[in-house]
């Protein structure tokens, strides 16, 4: 994978060179700063998502010409002509995965019951909502209230833990209840409960596997006395 600047959509631009030009997986790889598997699960068709091609040249961040040296020396290792500005996040409400969206009335409607000192602006930071969103669900005037379930937003996926206690820390000394703050011990009693089932199912897992083990090591044996049974009765 390479070190120098890649382009600006290295897996849809492997898509193009993969499609349109004569370069190798490893000098397609080479230039996006991709793993060679993902270029050849691309030509193959192999690939999860599939992507819409995008010309380097027309972006103007490969020359036709290094292209054509690619393709005349499979050694050659193309030279991308503009790196493009990396576009970093600063400021915003935090991205969210579109498949946990939908849980993030649940993950504000535990934080609005469980610690009422977190203020709109930390709760919307921390889930990544607006205030009017939290504010709907505050006096209950949300479209969907009738189905919000309050759920721990750690374990929605929503934030971490640390992010969590971090917010619940400063909140509580802001309102100057620091003592008063007390760990949720029915969550962590809930999470040790599901540890222990995790493990015990693991156990039972394990166990399964090393009998069905023996039992086909044992059938396997009477399978070869018989085998060689007829063979001892014939000598």
């Amino acid at each position: 994978m390479s070190a120098n600047p890649q382009p600006l959509m290295p897996h849809a631009t492997a898509s193009w060179m993969v499609d349109n030009t004569g370069l190798s997986f490893e000098q397609i790889a080479d230039f996006c700063g991709l793993h060679i598997l993902e270029v050849q699960a691309m030509a193959d068709d192999l690939a999860s998502s599939k992507y819409t091609g995008r010309d380097p040249v027309r972006a103007g961040e490969l020359l036709l010409s290094e292209i054509e040296k690619g393709q005349a020396n499979p050694e050659y290792r193309l030279k991308i002509q503009v790196g493009p500005a990396q576009v970093r996040r600063t400021k915003g409400p935090r991205y969210t995965p579109v498949s946990k969206r939908q849980d993030k009335p649940d993950g504000i409607a535990w934080i609005l019951r469980n610690h009422p000192e977190i203020s709109d602006a930390q709760v919307g930071k921390l889930i990544g909502t607006t205030r009017n969103t939290i504010a709907a669900i505050r006096d209950r005037s949300h479209w969907n209230i009738s189905n919000i379930q309050p759920k721990d937003p750690v374990t929605l996926g929503l934030c971490s833990q640390r992010e969590l206690d971090a917010i619940v820390a400063k909140a509580a000394k802001k309102a100057g209840i620091t003592e008063e703050v007390q760990t949720d011990t029915r969550l962590g009693g809930d999470r040790e409960a599901l540890i222990e089932e995790l493990r015990a199912e693991r156990s039972a897992a394990n166990k399964a596997a090393e009998d069905a083990a023996r039992e086909a090591e044992i059938e396997s044996a009477l399978l070869a006395g018989t085998e060689s049974g007829p063979e001892g009765d014939h000598a």
